[in-house]
């Protein structure tokens, strides 16, 4: 009899649990606790993210976020995700891989594909800045520098961009056909090191870009420190760009804010990225609106059974 009732206490906690939003067949349980992981305020992927579901706001001031979240960047999230069952982050487009799921964003999956046809709406600039004219530390480096820029221009810069997961800007020209416009390139620029930093989302292409270019221009040594869109300002024409440091290229993955308007011809954009929401594979959500993470992030969301609707 004893045998009898423990089983029938069994079942009816299991029904409990159905009922109220838990463990499902594939053993996701959606009465758990949302663990949101964020970038901190320095980041462009944020700021384009929090862009993006109307939470502007909240872009440099954590204290509208959820209480609990936590910080990590692009790398760090992308590995939280990949274990963390009961995760939620952000990630660029070009650091997506198979050890996460990325979600639909309204209803459109994140890939190239949409983001060139403009259905994906997540989206974001990357961009440049260099240092002022005469401001290097040689007439060598302001000449690579501005031959590397041009590179940025060509057909050969944007396979790379696609390759390595953005969107390059339109392109009718190789280096070969502007290289000698460019004759520092032709010099042995092996003792030459230029330093490239700013944000982390870009540093995947920016090392593909200065791989493939260096070899054209003489073998200069590309130093890459990538450590936020707010550097890549800072560190060319703004407070750091004296210091420690200070760098030759900077990259941004948002626009630049009004306080980071360098010297004219210094800045500009190389290609478009998505930015998206990724959960561990073994979450049930696939498709999430602007409401649903503004309403995560906010903390409005606690439990995952709030999100999965």
């Amino acid at each position: 009899m004893k045998k009898v009732i423990l089983y029938i206490l069994a079942i009816m906690a299991v029904l409990t649990l159905s009922a109220c939003g838990g463990t499902d067949e594939d053993g996701f349980d959606t009465s758990k606790s949302i663990t949101v992981y964020t970038r901190d305020t320095s980041s462009g992927t944020r700021a384009g993210f929090m862009a993006g579901i109307d939470f502007k706001d909240a872009a440099e001031d954590d204290s509208l976020l959820v209480s609990g979240f936590v910080i990590k960047d692009n790398t760090g999230i992308l590995t939280s995700m990949a274990t963390d069952e009961y995760g939620i982050g952000y990630i660029s487009l070009a650091s997506l891989d198979n050890s996460v799921k990325g979600l639909y964003f309204e209803g459109i999956e994140p890939t190239l594909e949409n983001v060139i046809n403009d259905t994906y709406d997540l989206k974001r600039p990357f961009n440049y800045i260099i240092r002022e004219d005469g401001d290097f530390g040689s007439i060598e480096e302001e000449q690579i520098a501005k031959a590397f820029i041009a590179f940025l221009g060509t057909i050969d810069a944007s396979d790379i961009i696609s390759d390595k997961g953005a969107v390059p800007l339109d392109s009718n020209v190789i280096w070969e056909d502007i290289k000698a416009d460019y004759t520092i390139c032709s010099a042995d620029n092996s003792a030459i090191t230029i330093k490239f930093g700013g944000s982390d989302s870009i540093e995947k292409i920016a090392k593909a870009l200065t791989e493939a270019f260096a070899p054209k221009c003489g073998d200069f040594v590309p130093e890459h420190d990538h450590t936020g869109s707010s550097d890549g300002f800072k560190r060319t024409q703004g407070s750091e760009k004296n210091g420690d440091n200070a760098k030759h290229i900077g990259f941004a993955s948002r626009p630049f804010k009004d306080t980071e308007i360098g010297a004219d011809g210094t800045q500009g954009q190389l290609a478009w990225d998505a930015i998206v929401a990724i959960v561990h594979i073994n979450n049930e959500l696939v498709n999430v609106t602007a409401i649903d993470l503004k309403n995560i992030f906010s903390g409005e969301y606690s439990i995952w059974n709030d999100a999965i609707n």
